[in-house]
């Protein structure tokens, strides 16, 4: 009946989190100095460590299994951290795994809103690239070239690009 395994995995869950809080707020630097490659680098940092939180989280199933077993539960529940608490006898136990679920819950949440906040910052780089592709598209390549002023026809004229009523 020892709590030990799954605290550890917890442990290592949650350091894995602040890591990839530490990728985000990495992110969030390269998107506002619009550093591309950098950008590029760190999804892939982010791609790795998701792998590794995958093993993690599978350990952590193995570990809540095990536990689940000593204390005498022979079914394979899905139970979350605060339903496992209750099957903890021990109180230095039940308060290690309530610390622990605490600030795991503190990191995912912080980690929430920063990829909010990346994906905001992202999208308002999308439109400026779009609205800037625009402008720079709005005059024809002929117009930006030189004409003898007596070849113009008069009265065609484009209007300018705040000029239209559209």
């Amino acid at each position: 009946m020892t709590l030990t395994p799954l605290l550890e995995s917890l442990e290592r869950l949650d350091e894995a989190h602040v890591h990839m809080l530490d990728l985000a707020d990495s992110k969030k630097q390269s998107i506002k100095e619009n550093k591309v490659e950098d950008l590029i680098r760190i999804l892939n940092k982010e791609s790795k460590q998701l792998k590794l939180i995958e093993q993690l989280e599978e350990e952590r199933g193995q570990a809540a299994y095990a536990f689940l077993q000593g204390v005498g539960i022979r079914s394979n529940l899905n139970l979350n951290l605060t339903e496992l608490s209750r099957l903890v006898f021990d109180l230095e136990d039940k308060q290690k795994l309530l610390d622990i679920q605490k600030r795991l819950s503190g990191t995912l949440q912080k980690l929430k809103e920063a990829n909010t906040l990346n994906q905001q910052l992202l999208q308002q780089a999308l439109s400026y690239i779009d609205f800037s592709i625009e402008s720079m598209s709005y005059y024809s390549e002929t117009e930006a070239t030189y004409h003898h002023p007596a070849g113009k026809s008069a009265g065609v004229q484009r209007p300018g690009l705040f000029d239209s009523r559209a």
